[in-house]
């Protein structure tokens, strides 16, 4: 399993990015997938999930504001974040899973930082 983050960067807050994961070695339609952020001294936090039908749960501080969406053909789950807020800034990282109740998120994350 190979997991590669990128999108990241450096925004003003109500802005926007998005994120894509880049995934290997597994087959990518039959696993779920998540984005997860961990900021310095804390744990890691599920922001959002896609299951293999592409339905969808996101955490309570970021719904409404970012979007997950999947595409089986380019093994590829993004994360269209809106309205970012300085509470937002964290390495954010993605997760696959199939079968375990847990997700394994074994990317290098990429940072996305808000301020002015």
């Amino acid at each position: 399993v190979q997991l590669v983050e990128s999108g990241g960067g450096l925004v003003q807050p109500g802005g926007s990015l998005r994120l894509s994961c880049v995934a290997s070695g597994f087959t990518f339609s039959s696993y779920h997938m998540a984005w997860a952020r961990q900021v310095p001294g804390k744990g890691l936090e599920w922001v959002s999930e896609i299951y293999s039908d592409s339905s969808t749960l996101y955490a309570d501080s970021v719904k409404g504001r970012f979007t997950i969406s999947r595409d089986n053909v380019k093994n590829t789950v993004n994360l269209q974040m809106n309205s970012l807020k300085p509470e937002d800034t964290a390495v954010y990282y993605c997760g696959s899973r199939r079968s375990s109740p847990q997700y394994h998120y074994s990317g290098q994350g990429t940072q996305v930082t808000v301020s002015s």
